[in-house]
């Protein structure tokens, strides 16, 4: 995974054209890009990237970042029942809860 300027990119390599090539997932937009090499599929990321900005900037839109920290997620009422426990058992808020427990599962080394 590659990151810049808070754009997440993934690559993957087609054996048979020999060339690497990615999209962008952090928009709806699609924004892809290529290279034959680690370094040329790194500034190509970049290019696209910033070519994405620059192209809102003169259009006077607002680059997409469909992420407002705010998703439906859709449970049994069992399920979410003990979710709801946890929480209160915890002192903290079924938000907080989930945020907490999402955390630290997601954080690399524990």
């Amino acid at each position: 995974m590659m990151t810049y300027k808070g754009y997440s990119g993934q690559v993957s390599f087609d054996d048979e054209a020999k060339i690497f090539h990615g999209e962008v997932l952090d928009t709806k937009d699609v924004i892809t890009f290529q290279g034959r090499s680690v370094d040329e599929i790194e500034i190509a990321f970049k290019d696209s990237v910033d070519d994405y900005l620059d192209f809102c900037k003169e259009h006077k839109e607002e680059p997409d970042k469909p992420f407002s920290g705010k998703f439906v997620v859709r449970l049994e009422p069992a399920l979410h029942h003990k979710i709801y426990l946890k929480a209160v058992q915890s002192g903290k808020s079924l938000n907080r809860w989930i945020t907490d427990t999402l955390t630290t599962h997601l954080t690399p080394n524990r």
